[in-house]
């Protein structure tokens, strides 16, 4: 696969689409590429908060964090229909369900994110998802385990930590979540990991699912600003920090 430029996604993980219109607005005045219908606001409003992005925002990608485990065909439907371009789908899920997302993607016209959360050897998941037709993996550290872990004084895994392999055991783009810092959000791409995501706790209060303190817009561009200055990222084998 040839180079792709690096891409800003914005995570809306809140529960109200007024509020998720809002932020919108200042995350795309800032350069941010794609947005996510974070898992939060899918659980709130479901297929009617794809809808109301797109209807807003006619031109962007928009990511539906479904987590789809069962009822792919189904899932992938209603999302793409409702104006999705990217679904996700659980690297945990039968084989059968992942094949009925990609499947549908190929049908609706919307791409699917094969996510590797909780599977036993996440390299090796992340292989699978790609070998099933994933478009894009995602590398996934887990907010309850992180946090959990965490709360107990025992150590949590980055999804920093076996990125690289991750990278090098697929040839589709690859972006890493979960429990990663501005600095390290921002790093990714010299990784070979082009889709640079923030949300939660980055931009999304996460306990309270609204925007978090500050001048959010200012801190995304700064962000978009630095993410866009990659360049070309190499997707499979990718570039090393």
């Amino acid at each position: 696969m040839p180079p792709v430029q690096p891409v800003v996604q914005l995570s809306l993980d809140l529960t109200s689409i007024p509020d998720a219109v809002t932020l919108a607005e200042q995350a795309l005045r800032a350069g941010v590429d794609w947005l996510e219908v974070g898992t939060p606001l899918i659980i709130a409003e479901g297929m009617n908060g794809v809808r109301a992005l797109r209807e807003r925002f006619p031109e962007v990608p928009i990511v539906a964090d479904l987590k789809t485990m069962d009822g792919g065909w189904l899932e992938a439907e209603i999302m793409a229909k409702a104006g999705a371009t990217h679904v996700v789908v659980m690297g945990q899920a039968h084989d059968e369900t992942i094949e009925l997302v990609v499947r549908a993607g190929k049908d609706f016209g919307v791409q699917v994110m094969g996510d590797n959360m909780a599977m036993p050897d996440p390299v090796a998941g992340a292989r699978h998802l790609a070998e099933l037709g994933c478009d894009y993996i995602i590398h996934h550290i887990g907010y309850d385990y992180r946090t959990e872990r965490q709360a107990r004084g025992l150590p949590a895994p980055s999804p920093l930590d076996r990125l690289r392999e991750i990278v090098e055991a697929v040839d589709v783009p690859v972006q890493a979540v979960g429990g990663l810092s501005i600095e390290q959000a921002i790093e990714t791409p010299a990784y070979g990991a082009p889709l640079v995501v923030i949300g939660a706790p980055l931009a999304i209060d996460a306990h309270a699912f609204r925007a978090a303190g500050g001048d959010v817009e200012a801190i995304l561009r700064t962000i978009c600003e630095r993410v866009h200055a990659y360049g070309d990222v190499p997707v499979g084998g990718g570039r090393h920090a």
